[in-house]
């Protein structure tokens, strides 16, 4: 019995399974990194969040001024923003705003978006009934 054509076939399948394991060892080391730097990054989240919520009592409100109208922060969504609640009845969420100002529906520009509206709330002028709902304040 020749058992060279058996041994060739059995060399054959040994080298694809050591590449397919080369393959997946490299697979892992890709992603290991890509996981200690999403790590990473959350760390740097978390030590931001920290920082930015010790410094948040030290942020002054503004009040209104003495004609009675609220003075806006200088960006050109405040006025945009308070222009939807103008039209609408209701609450509404920061993917909401982002729609009917046509922005896109992208997590950045939703949550630039809840940013000023909670910095509305904070100014007064808008209300937060539930987590991420807003209205106008009466």
């Amino acid at each position: 019995m020749n058992l060279n054509p058996l041994l060739q076939a059995l060399d054959l399948q040994e080298d694809a399974a050591r590449a397919l394991a080369g393959d997946l060892r490299t697979q892992i080391d890709t992603l290991q990194t890509e996981l200690r730097e999403a790590e990473l990054r959350l760390e740097h989240l978390a030590i931001t969040r920290t920082t930015i919520t010790g410094l948040a009592d030290r942020i002054p409100v503004q009040s209104p001024d003495p004609s009675g109208s609220l003075e806006l922060p200088e960006h050109p969504d405040y006025p945009r923003i308070l222009a939807v609640f103008n039209d609408t009845t209701g609450p509404l969420r920061a993917r909401d705003i982002c729609q009917a100002l046509d922005f896109e529906l992208l997590p950045k520009h939703i949550e630039r978006t809840r940013a000023k509206m909670k910095r509305l709330v904070t100014l007064g002028i808008l209300a937060e009934a539930e987590p991420g709902t807003f209205s106008k304040k009466q």
